[in-house]
């Protein structure tokens, strides 16, 4: 298998909106529209094409926005709530409701350590401890919310998003690394195999996403009917 790149795709087009979308799920084997786990009239739930680890899950929207700095505020309202969601889910399959929240916020092309041009956020079941990666780095974070995203995003200035341990903060995102969140997370271990190109389509990484799947549909179909999320259109 040829390995996939965002910069080659014919006009530059994004890979997170139709056309393209579920393209690099279809060139390893996997689920694409039948993958997403749940969505609203904003967003839907889908497994990395490329998991960390068990629980990797990606919140995309469904229309093209930058990063979540460009959101409307109903828009970042839902956007937690599926953050919110994303935990039962965790409790659900795994016994515990920590995650990590990060996202890419890339302010232009390319930038923020995004490799994807397209407001998404990524989810890890447990304690990661990236934060603390992000500031060995020299990039100290204040507490986030949506004024403090779109006051970044309107400066022209990347970010860094990070949630832990419930504590939500932003930290300075313009010129580290592409990919730094599977940098943060991969780099020090045993493997040192971070991008994702470099597991995509492999047969561990296609078992990660389909036990991620199967446990978070699971999941999802054992919690209410009623938790659904605000103004949802299902």
């Amino acid at each position: 298998m040829a390995e996939p790149t965002v910069r080659d795709e014919p006009d530059h087009d994004c890979v997170l909106c139709p056309p393209l979308r579920f393209r690099f799920n279809g060139m390893a084997g996997l689920p694409g529209e039948s993958g997403v786990i749940a969505g609203d009239r904003d967003f839907f739930l889908i497994p990395d094409v490329a998991p960390l680890a068990e629980g990797h899950l990606l919140l995309v929207t469904r229309e093209h926005h930058q990063c979540a700095g460009d959101f409307p505020g109903p828009m970042w309202e839902r956007a937690l709530w599926w953050r919110d969601r994303v935990a039962r889910l965790y409790r659900e399959a795994y016994g515990a409701g920590g995650l990590l929240l990060f996202e890419h916020g890339s302010a232009s092309a390319q930038s923020g350590g995004a490799c994807i041009d397209h407001a998404h956020w990524h989810f890890l079941p447990g304690a990661t401890r990236v934060r603390a990666v992000v500031e060995r780095e020299g990039r100290p974070g204040v507490p986030a919310d949506h004024a403090t995203l779109r006051a970044c995003y309107r400066a022209g200035r990347s970010y860094l998003l990070i949630e832990e341990d419930g504590a939500a903060t932003v930290h300075p995102g313009d010129g580290v690394r592409s990919q730094f969140l599977r940098w943060a997370v991969e780099a020090s271990g045993p493997s040192r195999t971070w991008r994702w190109q470099e597991t995509f389509g492999s047969p561990a990484s296609r078992r990660r996403f389909l036990c991620t799947l199967r446990a978070m549909r699971a999941a999802a179909a054992a919690l209410p009917d009623t938790d659904q999320p605000p103004d949802s259109h299902q």
